[in-house]
């Protein structure tokens, strides 16, 4: 190309990555004993902080149940004024790169948390709500020589949406030992303006048969007595 007779050469710029440390922040409800018999992992959605999310899980903190609540990575202002501040797990850009530095961070938090302790004295819970149901089902799908680096006991996938099914994030057969739940609210806007919420309900059980799909009316967040009611904590 020539511009004022001389020749412009268009360069590419090259992509280059480089794992710097992190400061990653979680919150706690409850305290890790010798008694603790319960332990939860609960992943927030996106555009949340996980202080405001913890409080869905404050009537779970008894005195035998201790709640880890991480925050994502990525922080952004959501609104003009710069007021309201949120987190989330990843976005489309650089994917790859973001997906594998939060299961770090989660494996890293999970190893710390647990700190040696006894696994089969603990039953283990991880629950995502919506983007974070996505993340969950990432996290628990790594294995090391066919042994899962996450071992858990329970699942829940609150109003999460996988628009290609459960089997592109996790294969089923991880999930063969793990009491895995679907829960969602009636009047959740992502799930009623679906063409088919009944068929994408319908997909997503044919991925993991043994699926418990928990339906409610309500809208796009946790309800803390539907959770109440799933585990067994409230009739």
């Amino acid at each position: 190309m020539l511009k004022n007779g001389f020749t412009v050469k268009h360069i590419m710029a090259t992509e280059h990555h480089l794992t710097v440390q992190r400061t990653a922040r979680y919150y706690t409800l409850g305290e890790l004993t010798p008694t603790t018999t319960h332990v939860w992992f609960c992943l927030h959605g996106f555009g949340q902080l996980a202080t405001y999310f913890s409080r869905k899980f404050t009537d779970l903190a008894d005195g035998n149940t201790f709640v880890v609540v991480p925050e994502g990575l990525s922080r952004s202002y959501l609104d003009g004024t710069y007021n309201r501040v949120g987190a989330s797990w990843l976005t489309r850009e650089d994917k790859e790169y973001e997906i594998n530095d939060f299961l770090a961070y989660l494996n890293t938090l999970y190893d710390s948390v647990l700190n040696g302790r006894d696994r089969s004295s603990l039953h283990i819970t991880v629950l995502g709500f919506s983007q974070g149901a996505a993340v969950a089902c990432r996290w628990l799908n790594q294995t090391q020589s066919l042994v899962p680096l996450v071992q858990v006991d329970r699942l829940i996938l609150w109003a999460g949406y996988f628009p290609n099914g459960l089997n592109e994030l996790v294969d089923p057969a991880k999930l063969a030992a793990i009491d895995t739940h679907y829960v969602y609210g009636r009047q959740d806007e992502y799930i009623s303006r679906m063409d088919d919420a009944q068929g994408y309900l319908n997909r997503i059980q044919a991925d993991v048969p043994r699926l418990k799909i928990t339906a409610f009316d309500g809208g796009h967040k946790v309800e803390s007595l539907v959770l109440q009611q799933l585990i067994g904590l409230r009739a």
